[in-house]
């Protein structure tokens, strides 16, 4: 992606969930370490306003665990580590995610060929 192109806003909710599954399934981190991760992806910048509820999500229904650690000469920082459930469901969302998509490409590859004159 070219660091001035931005992803349609419902994409990226679509998608959001498991790519933050998937960089805290490295190790335990921390939100602004995953925002990161998420922009050198090429996702572009995610804002706290929506990564934060999301964590807090994921904590509730048990796909992460939270850890407190003391900050180097600042504050301290929430870890998140992905739990058994958290694992299962990036396993799962995944496969299902990489069926959408698949499914999706085909339908629009024949939409374009059937558009073009």
């Amino acid at each position: 992606m070219d660091a001035d192109e931005t992803w349609p806003s419902d994409w990226l909710r679509g998608v959001l969930e498991l790519c933050v599954l998937r960089v805290i399934a490295d190790g335990p981190t921390y939100g602004y370490a995953i925002a990161t991760s998420l922009a050198d992806f090429g996702l572009g910048s995610v804002k706290g306003g929506t990564l934060y509820p999301l964590l807090s999500r994921f904590e509730s229904a048990g796909l992460v665990s939270v850890e407190w650690r003391a900050g180097d000469g600042g504050p301290g920082r929430k870890y998140y580590r992905l739990t058994d459930a958290g694992h299962s469901e990036l396993r799962v969302g995944a496969s299902r995610w990489a069926r959408f998509t698949d499914l999706t490409r085909h339908a629009i590859a024949r939409t374009t060929t059937e558009d073009t004159p």
